[in-house]
């Protein structure tokens, strides 16, 4: 017979695995008693995403999951074994779930049911989950989960969009999901190598990119991507601020990864008025800004914070920062602390 797990209410909460990191966050059923599994996957899961009845076909259960926060996006990733989860009323009337999740499935599958639709999600699939309305998933294999909780205001969609969204797989065989699935897998896995400025600006980036993506499911048209080009565009300035550390970074490098000449590669950022080294620079300079301003008085080394954003040495960093603002970063940063300009 199935195990399920009482309401949070009945039972106690368990301490929390200690974190890995700074920010990201492992809770794990090996770190208790196999016979405390389930219900300890229950709190974990309550304490991460929202509160859900769990069931599985025995008494034990192995599952970990791994969170973190980049920006205004929650990103957790889940692995275990099979099971089935519902939200239920009785979950939603606690009051949690104030975010819409975006889910990727990394590997096996799931069975989804909410607002009166159901579907297979397969491997790389996308779905959107309403979390103040009832949801069921099934999963008959173990699976690992990508769920990212975004604010319901950031993706902009009306109530009665989200329920045309909800109970549906969005397959990534082309278009905005042939493009999104593949980031979300790469945010996931790296998101704690990104330092807090670069998270804020990928995780804008990424909910810009699902809003689109929802708009086109919709059948509506993405304004801020009007074609194949802005998509294009968009996906190589993702690449590049996830790659600003790189001194190698060059046309030729991004245009090979994406498959495109060097010549289609400076037309895309030619119809924005910009050059593709102009607009690396920029980032780099921007992320040498911030890193700078944020850091106490007077611990500032200059030739570190310029080779951790892909400058070879504080001597060039230097020249394109006079060139760029027209002070040297030292005498940009006194100004600014002095001042209290804001940078």
């Amino acid at each position: 017979m199935p195990t399920a797990t009482g309401s949070h209410e009945e039972r106690r909460r368990r301490p929390a695995v200690p974190s890995p990191g700074p920010r990201a966050r492992v809770l794990t059923t090996r770190s208790v008693p196999p016979r405390q599994s389930l219900d300890y996957w229950h709190d974990a899961v309550l304490d991460t995403l929202v509160g859900m009845d769990i069931a599985t076909a025995g008494d034990t259960y192995d599952a970990a999951l791994r969170t973190d926060r980049l920006g205004d996006l929650q990103i957790t990733t889940v692995e275990a074994d099979p099971g089935r989860v519902r939200r239920t009323p009785r979950s939603i009337a606690r009051g949690d779930g104030h975010e819409i999740f975006v889910a990727l499935q990394s590997s096996g599958r799931a069975h989804v049911e909410q607002d009166g639709r159901s579907t297979e999600m397969r491997t790389g699939d996308i779905g959107f989950f309403e979390t103040v309305r009832p949801f069921r998933t099934t999963f008959p294999e173990r699976f690992r989960l990508r769920i990212f909780a975004v604010p319901r205001r950031l993706l902009q969609l009306p109530e009665a969009d989200l329920r045309r969204l909800t109970g549906r797989a969005v397959h990534p065989g082309g278009g905005l999901p042939a493009l999104l699935a593949p980031l979300l897998e790469r945010l996931a896995d790296t998101s704690e190598s990104y330092a807090t400025p670069t998270a804020e600006r990928l995780a804008g980036s990424v909910i810009d990119l699902m809003a689109a993506t929802a708009a086109e499911q919709l059948g509506e048209e993405p304004g801020e991507l009007p074609g194949a080009d802005g998509i294009l565009l968009r996906r190589v300035r993702t690449y590049i601020r996830w790659h600003l550390s790189d001194p190698d970074l060059t046309p030729s490098v991004i245009a090979a990864v994406h498959g495109i000449s060097v010549r289609s590669l400076h037309r895309l950022f030619r119809s924005e008025d910009t050059t593709v080294c102009r607009w690396i620079r920029e980032q780099r300079l921007h992320e040498c800004r911030r890193e700078l301003a944020a850091g106490p008085s007077g611990t500032a080394d200059l030739g570190q914070v310029a080779r951790r954003w892909g400058f070879t040495g504080s001597a060039g960093f230097g020249k394109a920062f006079r060139q760029a603002f027209g002070l040297s970063p030292t005498d940009w940063l006194e100004r600014t602390r002095t001042e209290g300009t804001p940078w």
